[in-house]
């Protein structure tokens, strides 16, 4: 045992409401913890605050029960013996009197009722009385609501724990918590009440069938339904309305004895004006339906029918849907509408499969001989009745297709009758009966295009839809198939060849109508209709369809045909596609393998010859078709892949041989639906093992045995899409495909090359290399398109993939980096970013920097023998090797840099140190007599190309050293980068006295700020802003900077609307605004123009005194901005105009 001294004074501080609620938590959570450790027993400290529990002193007294209170909240997990708990239950019982003590003690009761059994909890007598106390001493709505809330949560305590104990409390118990949640209105009281009277009514109405106080307890609900929270989302509330609806909603259909006052006031909220009224009461009313029994609910039948017809016609089913972002509490009209009928449709569905069994059809009759019904169908199914294309008809039309779509939906019962009594008839408004359809589908033709019920079309559809539905649901949720085949079955068989007919007669009446000036939103009606009643004629369910193979095969010939014939109306064609891929889906869903054997021959083969023939259908069409038709199915994509495979192919052949310019554009479009579509599915299903491996191996034999390759440079794009698509090939094959693939294209590049062997040696000046091999220039076709090939794939394989013949690869890259080809620089950059082996990794990485190096160097110069006579030819190819070399390291230090080594730092002063060759060169009109002229702008070139070498460091790239390459990728290794050489840049900028030089620098600075966490940029404030401020005023001049320029700017910007940034930035702001003021301005980009603006109206909120002395100097800059060619600089400058004039006298206007 502690002493009582150590712990008695956080109890002092927990008295004294004066201290702070930190301190007063932290004291119990200490005192608790002495209790959990066995430090201090309940007994002791209950002895030792004796004094604070019955002190006449209100405030001491209170603050002392709500210690004890909270600190047993603490102990839920302490075991505690019974004559303790006990003890502590009639203390706080007792003090359930004390009005002023009331929270602690409801507190206190509220730890002992959530005790468990295993660590000792409440005995039942202990509970009674607790609840004895309550009811006698608890007036619980005179009370605040955080006392009301924890009065609540005893009771509802009392009920899942100790029910036993309560129902002894017989009608006194009920009426008294009646009494306490009546009248309540705070909602997050509410939600308790709501669960309270759920919990209630399962013990006293079930147990001891106390029906007597149903009446009473409903009462109360009744007055909350329906739920209008009017509290405004922002509002500090835990609790929305759905919370609040669901809650009753519960309440409401706890107990069937609810029944005889729910039922009617629910149907009587039916008819209300308000649209939250109607939907919560067909939601209540379909879960009453379930929950109440059909025993209960059948003498409401009839009401509960008429009640939701009324609804359902009286608002539209097929209403759209807005956006989810719509507020409820909008009255957003077409929302609405199309919940409260959705809501009726799924109530009445609900009550059909309650009241209908085939002994008991009264209610299913009910519906069916409606008068109201009856009239509907007659009216919407006579000829010429939506000539005038009437919104009533429709709405009428809508509503009565739901209500027969439900009915056939419930049931295979209700799918006969309906069908029954229905459909015969809409085939003879269709001009289809018994006799006729046995005619030949021609006649149809002229039958529907004499006489067209789109009536008639729309219900026969709706129903044809309902049916479709009914069987896969049946299918999927019951193994039972006996019974699927009926009236409705067999009446679809009878008329599918007629109605197959008509459908595709109605869709050749557009055309003619149209042209004869006919209602065009009316003919589209018809199209969506017919192409509807096509696809679900040719989706039903496997062996279960009833819709005979030729009507099949005549539904897909429709389809494709539209395809490949009707592409000039692109609205019908489609819907086509969509059907297509719609009876595709099906096929797969149920397995059906005749189905699919038909849908491969009459559709997929023959999209997939229209990629190898000339055709009407223009080619991007022809692959949106095969891609959407294809990827909707695993059986569907290998034809099709196989397919494009060889047209690719084809197509390749002759643009690159045949030099067809026709092919080369048929290409692009084939790789990039192969590159965005094809391959996508296949890698993100998984189930096509390594697609587009033996593709890219026919392309590199294709090469190997053809010689004249010939590309224009109009092809560069087909170029770049060819590499890309081999990367996205590569990169999902297997490692040992992989290296397949890349011995195969390596030795295809050295044999077409003929490249002598010791070309790809390490040579010991790295000038030798270019004498062996060509110029980028001299490079063929053929060779150049073998390096980039190889290129694309050494960049796209796994870190796991051995390389070939590792130095000769990395030597041939390295050679080609120099000599100007990007690719290989990337992949160079791939091999070192991936080697695993950390000792040949340290090789490679010594042998390509020295080589890089020496380059950069300038060694080569005391070489004459190796270059050009010409001076000036001379130094133009020595600066394009290093230009080259800059670029090739910049992307082999980005690899080193991404995988974490330490060589970057290296390969960074290697850059720098290029960059700052040029700072002893000043420009001089003599130059240009003695030819210094060109060897100083060549100097320049490479010293702009190093500083642009820190953007290429810290970019990312699509096309290679990234997650979908397999690139090795370390958290914040542009964080760590940009730490290491802020110091070293800003030296550099500090020390460097050559103009030039300096804004290179800058530029090199900018790069490495730009796109950098603003966490890390605020870290370093200090360093950064200044810089970031030079920066913009240096670099503003140079048309080339536009970019960078914005990019500063965001970064800025960043400053100025972080709290932390504005504290460092603050005593910068009078220059900040003269920068920008200048930006305002500037010609080159309206995005800089734009964000200075934005700029300046952030820094209106900066502090009132720092700012207010610079208003009229912004005021009028912001007067040029007002006149700027583009909107949305005007627009920001009113705003800015606004922000800053707000804080000037009001004699100013604007």
């Amino acid at each position: 045992m502690v002493n009582a001294a150590s712990w008695v004074s956080h109890i002092e501080t927990f008295v004294d409401i004066s201290r702070p609620a930190e301190q007063q938590k932290a004291g119990v959570n200490t005192v608790a913890g002495l209790v959990k450790n066995d430090f201090l027993t309940v007994e002791a400290l209950v002895k030792e605050m004796e004094l604070y529990l019955t002190t006449t002193d209100d405030t001491i007294r209170a603050r002392g029960i709500l210690f004890l209170a909270e600190v047993l909240i603490c102990l839920l997990s302490k075991a505690l013996d019974s004559f303790t708990i006990s003890s502590l239950a009639g203390f706080f019982s007792s003090r359930l009197a004390d009005w002023r003590s009331l929270r602690g003690a409801l507190i206190g009761c509220l730890a002992l009722l959530k005790r468990k059994s295993n660590v000792g909890m409440l005995a039942d007598n202990d509970a009674r009385t607790l609840a004895q106390s309550m009811l006698d001493n608890v007036q619980v709505q005179l009370l605040a609501m955080h006392d009301r809330k924890l009065c609540f949560e005893v009771f509802q305590c009392l009920l899942d724990a100790h029910s036993d104990s309560i129902a002894s409390l017989g009608d006194d118990f009920v009426y008294g918590l009646i009494q306490a949640v009546d009248q309540e209105k705070d909602p997050r009281c509410l939600v308790l009440t709501f669960h309270l009277v759920q919990s209630l009514v399962k013990l006293f109405l079930s147990q001891l069938g106390s029906e007597h106080v149903a009446q009473d307890l409903f009462e109360v609900l009744s007055c909350y339904f329906p739920v209008y929270f009017t509290h405004k989302i922002a509002d500090d509330f835990e609790v929305k309305r759905e919370d609040l609806s669901d809650a009753l909603m519960d309440a409401f259909c706890s107990t069937p004895y609810f029944e005889p006052f729910a039922i009617p006031l629910l149907l009587d909220k039916l008819s209300s004006s308000l649209p939250l009224a109607k939907i919560d009461s067909l939601k209540y009313l379909n879960k009453c339906l379930l929950n109440f029994g059909t025993e209960r609910m059948l003498q409401h039948a009839q009401n509960i029918w008429f009640a939701l017809k009324d609804v359902i016609l009286n608002h539209l089913p097929q209403a759209e849907i807005l956006s989810s972002s719509v507020s409820v509490l909008g009255g957003d009209i077409k929302y609405h509408e199309h919940k409260i009928a959705t809501e009726a449709l799924i109530c009445l569905k609900t009550t059909i499969l309650q009241f209908t069994c085939p002994n008991n059809v009264d209610f299913l009759t009910l519906i069916i001989d409606d008068n109201v019904v009856e009239r509907s169908f007659c009216s919407v199914t006579m000829e010429g009745s939506y000539s005038d294309n009437d919104d009533k008809n429709d709405l009428k039309l809508s509503a009565l297709g739901s209500i027969l779509s439900v009915v056939a939906n419930s049931s295979i019962f209700g799918c006969n009758r309906v069908f029954q009594d229905f459909f015969p008839r809409l085939m003879v408004a269709l001009g289809i009966d018994l006799r006729t359809s046995k005619h030949s589908a021609d006649a149809y033709v002229e039958i529907v295009s004499q006489k067209f019920n789109y009536g008639a079309l729309y219900l026969s559809v709706e129903l044809l839809a309902s049916s479709r539905d009914l069987i896969a649901t049946v299918l999927e949720s019951s193994n039972s198939k006996d019974s699927l085949r009926g009236i409705w079955w067999h009446l679809i068989q009878e008329f599918s060849g007629p109605l197959t007919s008509a459908f595709k007669s109605a869709l050749m009446i557009p055309n003619k109508i149209t042209a004869e000036g006919g209602n065009s939103n009316y003919m589209q009606e018809i199209i969506i209709c017919s192409v509807k009643g096509l696809e679900v004629l040719a989706t039903y369910a496997g062996e279960h369809t009833p819709v005979p193979r030729k009507s099949f095969e005549d539904i897909l010939e429709v389809f494709i045909l539209i395809i490949i014939s009707r592409y000039e109306d692109p609205f019908l064609w489609k819907l086509s596609l969509k059907s297509l891929v719609l009876i595709g889906s099906c096929i797969a869903r149920f397995k059906d393998s005749n189905m699919q054997m038909i849908y491969n021959e009459i559709v997929v083969r023959r999209l997939v010859r229209l990629l190898h023939k000339d055709s009407i259908l223009p080619l991007d069409l022809i692959l949106e078709a095969i891609s959407e038709i294809g990827t909707c199915t695993l059986d569907l994509i290998s034809p099709v892949i196989q397919g494009l495979e060889e047209a690719m192919l084809s197509s390749f052949l002759q643009a690159c041989v045949d030099e067809s310019f026709k092919s080369s554009q048929d290409l692009v479009l084939f790789l990039d639906c192969y590159c965005t579509k094809i391959l996508p599915w296949c890698h993100t299903s998984g189930s096509i093992e390594q697609p587009g491996m033996h593709f890219v191996i026919n392309i590199l034999e294709q090469m190997e045995d053809n010689i004249a390759f010939k590309m224009k440079p109009e092809m560069q794009d087909l170029l770049d899409k060819m590499m890309m698509t081999m990367k996205l090939v590569v990169r999902g094959c297997a490692e040992n495909n992989q290296y397949i693939i890349l011995e195969k294209a390596y030795n295809i590049m050295l044999a077409s090359a003929n490249l002598p062997s010791n070309a790809l040696l390490v040579s010991s000046s790295i000038l030798e290399g270019f004498q062996l091999i060509p110029d980028f220039c001299e490079l063929s076709c053929k060779n150049k398109m073998l390096l980039y090939f190889l290129a694309s794939i050494v960049t796209a394989l796994h870190q796991q993939t051995p390389l070939t013949n590792v130095a000769r690869l990395l030597n041939l890259l390295l050679v080609f980096t120099l000599k100007g080809h990007l690719p290989a620089a990337q992949a160079l950059a791939s091999v070192a970013n991936k080697l695993p082996n950390a000792v040949i990794l340290e090789e490679t990485i010594e042998m390509i920097l020295d080589s890089f190096s020496s380059v950069l160097s300038n060694n080569h110069q005391n070489e004459p023998h190796m270059l050009n006579s010409n001076d000036g030819a001379s130094m133009h190819f020595c600066s394009n090797l290093q230009i080259n070399a800059v670029i090739g390291i910049a992307w082999f230090g980005k690899a080193l840099l991404m995988r974490g080594h330490g060589r970057v730092k290296d390969i960074s002063m290697v850059i720098l140190k290029c960059l700052l060759s040029n700072k002893n060169i000043v420009p001089s009109s003599s130059h240009h007599q003695s030819g210094n002229f060109i060897g100083e702008d060549m100097h320049y070139l490479v010293a702009r190309s190093a500083a642009d070498a820190f953007h290429l460091l810290l970019s990312d790239s699509d096309v290679c050293l990234n997650k979908n390459f397999h690139a090795i990728i370390r958290p914040l290794y542009k964080q760590r980068f940009f730490s290491s050489m802020l110091p070293v840049l800003h030296s550099a900028i500090k020390e460097c006295n050559s103009p030039r030089t300096k804004a290179l620098l800058y530029r090199a600075f900018g790069h490495t700020i730009s796109g950098m966490p603003l966490t890390v940029l605020v870290a370093d404030a200090k360093k950064v802003l200044p810089l970031l401020l030079d920066s913009l005023s240096v670099l503003d001049s140079d048309i080339l900077n536009k970019d960078l320029i914005y990019s500063l700017l965001l970064v800025l910007s960043g400053f100025l609307i972080d709290e932390k940034g504005k504290e460092d930035i603050i005593g910068y702001v009078h220059i900040v605004i003269d920068h920008l003021i200048k930006l305002l301005s500037y010609p080159h980009m309206m995005l800089v123009r734009e964000t200075a603006i934005q700029c300046l109206t952030a820094i209106t909120a900066f502090p009132y005194t720092r700012i207010y002395p610079l208003r009229t100097q912004v005021l009028g800059a912001l007067a040029g901005a007002f006149d700027d060619k583009k909107r949305n600089v005007r627009q920001e400058a009113v705003k800015c105009c606004h922000a800053w004039a707000s804080m000037a006298s009001r004699s100013i206007r604007f």
